[in-house]
């Protein structure tokens, strides 16, 4: 029998799972990518409790697929598309255009943060 010991979840219609692999912002996206999906991107209350999940399961902080546009505070799905979910933390997001990226804490909230730090991969099929 296969155990996956959580590490693959499904919410919605949406699978996701960790290689367990913590890299930057580009490397984390490309294996998604290659892998046919894309980086975890909560779209709901719901989703990202599956996605808090995998980060409690590593207690490592994860990027997200949210990245922040042209204009210096305003945050977009990989696609570009405005978000419609936010769950910033206490004075996030900040960073005031230097930070480009988007990560999960352990809590569940988001922290916009520098996109070459290494962060837990989670992806989304």
């Amino acid at each position: 029998v296969l155990a996956l010991n959580g590490k693959i979840r499904e919410v919605g219609e949406k699978i996701l799972a960790s290689n367990g692999k913590e890299v930057d912002f580009a490397s984390a996206l490309k294996s998604c990518e290659e892998a046919g999906g894309t980086l975890a991107t909560p779209m709901n209350e719901e989703e990202n409790k599956a996605i808090l999940g995998i980060v409690k399961q590593y207690n490592r902080y994860a990027y997200l697929g949210v990245k922040e546009g042209e204009t210096s505070g305003q945050f977009n799905y990989i696609n570009g598309t405005p978000l419609n979910y936010t769950k910033w933390h206490q004075n996030e997001p900040n960073g005031k255009g230097t930070e480009k990226c988007v990560e999960m804490y352990t809590d569940g909230s988001w922290s916009n943060k520098k996109c070459n730090l290494y962060r837990l991969t989670i992806c989304e099929f």
